[in-house]
């Protein structure tokens, strides 16, 4: 079991790495306050056992799988759930499942009587490389991603590898889009990819990364906990991933994917990503695009897609799109251009 301390202005959290998590952790976190468990169907149906093993005696909502439940709706059932089961300040969420549970969970927890406990434990190779640590939450409003969230960090993150091996190949290529992101911020990373882009489906090589991807968010999020400057490098490729995702409906990670495909050649042609480094990085992306499954996107619709990065959180008022890219081994920047320029590249990088 490896351990790895996060420390910021408003919490000191603590994010367990290993197979023996639960059994370890879990009894002890449960122990002095009423708890309550956020799960979604597809994770309940699966871990029947392991539910009733750990939560015999706890309040549970189930949430119907998908990003589309991940709304105000839902987050009032969650809420009203609480209330309903008597839920003190003193009390404590368990949020089980992946990127989606999380983000919901993790707000009804932020909410409800202005905060309680919160312990994040991550079911999908997505959630426990990436959205499980460092504290976003958030709902969709508008047909706009986590546009109505709140910062508030978990008191622990519980890391169970042995989740994975339950995971379908299209939530496998889904966490790969966010390991291929620590790959553009992490020299480190960078480098184990490269090396190995043909172990890309490889469980036990990818379970191998995820300390790594964790460490590195851990440090930045330490650095930047609300998102004012170095926090923003983990955006690479979110700006037109996200609106790749909402326009297309692919999963995040393989949106996020595409954004970095796209959004690298844009800053290769904007002269602020080195063109070796910057092709090499598109090798690795497109050999994680090439993973099954492998649906093939009809681009020809990227202008209207692209409007959908207007929404964007990271935009500000002069109406330039803000996106995070790579720059160089291990080290990023941002590219700001005006809508129309951006759209113009948009078209242009789909071609090439």
């Amino acid at each position: 079991m490896e351990l790895i301390n996060l420390k910021t202005p408003s919490m000191e959290g603590k994010i367990y790495i290993g197979a023996d998590v639960i059994q370890t952790r879990l009894p002890a976190l449960m122990k002095g306050q009423t708890n309550f468990v956020v799960t979604d169907s597809n994770v309940y149906v699966l871990y029947a056992a392991w539910f009733e093993k750990y939560f015999s005696d706890t309040e549970i909502f189930v949430l119907e799988a998908g990003e589309e439940n991940k709304n105000f709706a839902s987050l009032q059932a969650i809420l009203e759930k609480m209330a309903g089961a008597g839920l003190r300040r003193t009390s404590r969420l368990f949020a089980v499942g992946g990127g989606v549970v999380g983000d919901i969970g993790g707000l009804a927890a932020a909410l409800y009587m202005r905060g309680i406990s919160c312990v994040q434990i991550p079911t999908t190779l997505l959630s426990q490389v990436d959205s499980s640590v460092g504290g976003k939450t958030a709902v969709d409003l508008g047909g706009v991603k986590n546009i109505v969230g709140a910062f508030y960090q978990p008191c622990e993150v519980l890391v169970d590898p042995t989740f994975l091996q339950t995971l379908p190949q299209r939530e496998i290529k889904c966490g790969v889009g966010e390991i291929v992101k620590y790959a553009a911020l992490n020299a480190e990373i960078f480098d184990l990819l490269k090396e190995n882009t043909d172990k890309l489906s490889d469980l036990a090589f990818l379970t191998k990364l995820i300390t790594a991807c964790i460490q590195h968010k851990a440090n930045v999020v330490a650095m930047d906990e609300k998102e004012t400057g170095e926090r923003r490098s983990l955006n690479v490729g979110h700006t037109t991933g996200h609106a790749i995702e909402l326009f297309y409906g692919l999963s995040h990670g393989e949106s996020v994917l595409y954004g970095m495909s796209l959004e690298t050649k844009l800053a290769i042609e904007s002269g602020v990503c080195e063109k070796e480094y910057g092709e090499n990085l598109l090798a690795i992306v497109a050999a994680a695009l090439a993973l099954e499954p492998n649906a093939k996107t009809d681009f020809s619709s990227i202008v209207q897609a692209s409007e959908k990065a207007r929404l964007d959180k990271k935009n500000t008022d002069d109406g330039e799109i803000k996106m995070s890219v790579a720059k160089s081994k291990g080290a990023w920047t941002t590219l700001s251009l005006p809508f129309a320029n951006y759209q113009a590249a948009l078209i242009k990088a789909v071609k090439n």
